[in-house]
């Protein structure tokens, strides 16, 4: 299960339009969440900065590309 679950983010990492969307989806309401009037619980900032770790990597991602898994020595 753990392996079925690691090929589908592999996917859709390999997907720049749809992770640049996501993690674009993921950061402001991070954003929001973290220097808006959101509300003064506890767990809010954690959320929020979840949230926006996990959006910042998946933008990251999709501006410079997945790196290959290997590295062909005869290039």
């Amino acid at each position: 299960m753990l392996r079925r679950a690691r090929g589908l983010v592999l996917r859709f990492v390999r997907r720049r339009a749809l992770a640049a969307l996501t993690g674009l989806a993921l950061v402001l309401p991070a954003v929001w969440m973290e220097f808006g009037n959101a509300g003064d619980a506890w767990w809010i900032s954690g959320a929020a900065l979840v949230l926006g770790a996990t959006g910042a990597a998946l933008l990251w991602t999709a501006i410079t590309g997945v790196p290959p898994d290997y590295l062909d020595s005869n290039s």
